[in-house]
């Protein structure tokens, strides 16, 4: 392992560090045969040896291979028992294979797949999602990506403005739109896009979360057809809304006639309505995206009166032919029964209220083995889920949160997390808790984080 990026700040010596980190790499191989077999065999013909390239970001000598997943555990084919605190990077927020959707799956196989028809659950669903969520008007998608694509298209359209705002930092799924970041108070392309041949900065707008004198000044143009945005972010590292913040921030997108729209893919963890039902916001569009069908791939959005109004007279307004939005495994039959039993059997206070009640000793936890080892590090709470972070104090915008990764660390820290039978997010330090969660496995994070951390601090 290279030294730690951080190593000063973090309080980490870079080399009880490289010393654990050899450890952890001979411990994985002799603990995984199996798992190294497979991967030598997908190497023969999947590109990366994986079925996509992010399964090698573990920070591990090869790809683990997954046996089976229920509730809040996964057992590798080598079998080890896994306390899963990743859970598909959310895709199984509620559990792996939860109950009533594993049910109505398995029952709708017999019925019928795909038809490009609706359904009677297509009706459940839409009455649903307007029930939580305060919108009426909905469409569906197969991912969020294609959710958060599908909007910016209709509100660009609908709206007749090209332009787009986004958060430093931002991560809407692949939508190539948003692969645009500040450095040094420019936007710029992001190196890490490939292929894409056109110029984003000429229709994407980046700015600082929690600036709103960035915001008013990229708004003030009025070409703006919309701001996309979590309402926490999350995919950087967490960082959450300043107190006021958002209910500025909706006034001066109103003021200039354009339309919010949350993606509330991972802070649907703060409750049955997403973050923006949780705090009273009232955006114009929202994205849902993984969690909503417990784990079967598809994802929502849904638009305010107004807003679905100007997207259907533009609908009614276009030449006929493709309009681009859509797939033709949107909303099929199979997806539709996932999200009715989400909807209605897991997404409501009663499941959630343990969830993050749980969360919430998680969070204690962490920060008591933090202080403990006296490191100047901080953890962030959002809903089910949280995350520790390599600076003292939680970030308030994109620019700080990248600035407190350690990409080198987080790899040493996971890896040595799976040799001790846990398994986090693999992308910075996230953590969620599901219904299945016990305590029993959040004690079992602690005792190994406690263990990690004392073989890597400063003497």
């Amino acid at each position: 392992m290279k030294k730690p990026l951080n190593s000063i700040s973090t309080g980490i010596d870079p080399v009880k560090a490289q010393v654990l980190l050899q450890k952890e790499q001979i411990a994985f191989v002799a603990r995984n045969p199996r798992s190294q077999a497979l991967s030598q065999r997908a190497n023969a013909h999947l590109l990366f040896g994986v079925p996509l390239h992010w399964m090698n970001d573990w920070g591990t000598p090869f790809a683990l291979q997954v046996a089976q997943a229920q509730g809040a555990q996964l057992v590798d084919v080598d079998g080890h028992a896994l306390a899963d605190f990743c859970l598909g990077d959310t895709g199984a927020m509620f559990g792996h294979s939860p109950a009533p959707v594993a049910q109505a799956v398995a029952a709708q196989v017999q019925r019928g797949i795909t038809a490009m028809l609706a359904s009677e659950d297509a009706a459940a669903v839409g009455e649903l999602l307007a029930e939580r969520f305060g919108l009426p008007f909905w469409q569906f998608a197969m991912t969020a990506t294609d959710a958060n694509r599908f909007v910016l298209r209709w509100l660009r359209a609908a709206s007749g403005r090209k332009k787009l705002i986004v958060f430093n930092g931002c991560y809407h799924g692949t939508v190539d739109d948003v692969f645009v970041d500040l450095v040094d108070g420019q936007p710029v392309q992001r190196d890490s896009l490939l292929g894409q041949v056109h110029d984003l900065t000429a229709h994407t707008v980046v700015v600082e979360f929690n600036d709103l004198v960035a915001l008013e000044a990229a708004l003030a143009q009025g070409d703006v057809a919309c701001l996309l945005a979590e309402p926490a972010m999350t995919n950087i590292g967490m960082v959450l809304p300043e107190p006021g913040y958002w209910e500025a921030a909706q006034d001066l997108i109103r003021h200039h006639g354009t339309a919010l729209v949350l993606d509330e893919t991972h802070t649907i963890s703060c409750g049955p309505g997403g973050y923006a039902r949780a705090h009273g916001l009232q955006p114009d569009a929202v994205v849902l995206g993984k969690p909503l069908g417990g784990g079967v791939p598809c994802a929502a959005y849904g638009f305010s009166t107004p807003w679905a109004q100007r997207v259907v007279q533009a609908k009614r307004n276009a030449p006929p032919g493709h309009s681009g939005i859509g797939t033709t495994l949107s909303g099929n039959l199979l997806a539709m029964a996932a999200m009715r039993a989400t909807l209605t059997e897991l997404m409501n206070d009663a499941v959630y209220a343990p969830m993050l009640a749980l969360a919430s000793t998680l969070t204690l936890g962490l920060r008591a083995v933090i202080e403990c080892h006296n490191l100047p590090w901080c953890v962030t709470q959002l809903g089910a889920r949280c995350e520790f972070q390599f600076r003292a104090t939680p970030p308030r915008n994109g620019d700080q949160a990248g600035a407190a990764l350690d990409p080198e660390l987080e790899h040493l820290i996971h890896l040595a997390l799976l040799n001790r039978g846990v398994m986090i997010t693999p992308f910075h330090n996230m953590m969620l808790v599901c219904p299945s969660t016990t305590q029993a496995d959040v004690d079992k994070l602690l005792r190994a984080f406690d263990e990690v951390l004392e073989q890597i601090c400063h003497g």
